[in-house]
């Protein structure tokens, strides 16, 4: 079985884009789209619109824990989400994404710019045409996400915090762009999903 991030070995905003590219290099996460075990089950877990993990209906406080579980976590074809591991494939509920941004690096400007996301469980993505951002097509409600892994279109996706949002609206207006978009590792996100 792969192994989960490593922690993260200083504070996330004095890291710089070279040691965050080295981390993201060293992530291995296990194949869980190559297991089909035939036992199924629930798991009796939500993951709570804010980010939040429970079990039967008590919070999981134990960070370790959680992040090991988002190892194992997959979007099913038809939009739910299991844990699955090479045994067995168990239902968890999520309300909304299953991670959330909660820090965001900028590096570089315009086409050169690069943005990576700490998550709640620690792991980084870097955002980009493997892991691109969304906003929705609707500029008065926007719903910022970043594809995390699995099939884009049909993956896990995180919830980019509304600061952060905030700061790319920021960014994307300052260079004036029309209409107003984001640059991120080589890759053009606009503000509105078209």
């Amino acid at each position: 079985m792969a192994t989960p991030a490593p922690s993260l070995p200083k504070d996330f905003s004095q890291l710089s884009l070279t040691e965050a590219a080295e981390l993201l290099a060293a992530r291995k996460l296990p194949p869980v789209d190559q297991w089909h075990p035939e036992r199924e089950g629930d798991s009796f877990m939500e993951i709570r619109a804010d980010g939040s993990w429970f079990h039967e209906g008590g919070r999981i406080n134990r960070p370790a824990m959680v992040k090991l579980f988002s190892t194992i976590l997959r979007r099913e074809p038809d939009g739910s989400h299991v844990l699955v591991t090479p045994a067995e494939k168990l239902n968890i509920v999520v309300e909304d994404t299953p991670f959330r941004a909660v820090e965001m690096k900028s590096e570089g400007e315009g086409e050169a710019r690069k943005l990576v996301f700490r998550l709640d469980t620690d792991d980084l993505v870097m955002a980009g045409p493997d892991h691109p951002l969304s906003f929705g097509s609707d500029a008065d409600n926007p719903v910022p996400r970043l594809h995390v892994r699995g099939t884009i279109g049909n993956g896990l996706e995180a919830r980019i915090d509304r600061a952060l949002y905030y700061e790319i609206v920021d960014t994307a207006l300052a260079e004036g762009t029309e209409p107003p978009a984001i640059w991120t590792n080589g890759a053009r996100f606009p503000l509105v999903d078209g």
